[in-house]
């Protein structure tokens, strides 16, 4: 027995119309005018929505499209330029400041997004120990290498005349 037994047999007339045969473009505005002309209460506010859905909607495509597409013409970039001369030890004194300052703003980015799972129900708290014990192992490990470099450089530049020590001098 075949499903479609009974179905009528549809047939291909070479022309066929945008819309189905008892609606034509003419009565399906007749229609929608109709519907404006009549006094209900929810016309306004669904049209509203309907038109701020589809404004929503073009602007995510709108915005979209112009992600990552647009120049990076007449973007000023700042570098930070640096005394030639400096000292191996001013140098990671820089790089330690910098890092104690990388630090911070890690932990107040991290604060933020934490109030952000408490806000929508998400369970951190336990993950976020376990992830601190080893932040705190590394961050301790990075300032013990960044000391220890400390203490090489600047036991090279009091070396007499300034040649680093273990170098070979002239």
């Amino acid at each position: 027995m075949d499903h479609f037994a009974s179905a009528p047999a549809l047939s291909y007339k070479g022309d066929m119309a945008i819309f189905p045969r008892p609606v034509s473009p003419k009565s399906a505005l007749g229609d929608f005018w109709g519907y404006f002309r009549q006094q209900r209460q929810h016309k306004w506010p669904l049209l509203g929505v309907s038109v701020a859905l589809t404004y929503v909607i073009i602007w995510t495509f709108v915005v979209d499209a112009n992600t990552n597409t647009m120049p990076t013409r007449n973007k000023i970039i700042y570098v930070q330029s640096w005394d030639a001369n400096r000292s191996d030890a001013a140098i990671i004194l820089q790089q330690k400041i910098d890092f104690a300052k990388r630090e911070a703003a890690l932990q107040k980015n991290q604060a933020k997004m934490q109030g952000f799972a408490d806000a929508f129900g998400i369970e951190w708290r336990e993950e976020e120990a376990r992830n601190t014990a080893r932040r705190k192992e590394a961050v301790k490990q990075i300032d013990a290498l960044l000391d220890e470099r400390l203490a090489k450089a600047e036991s090279t530049t009091k070396t007499p005349g300034g040649t680093p020590a273990g170098a070979a001098q002239p």
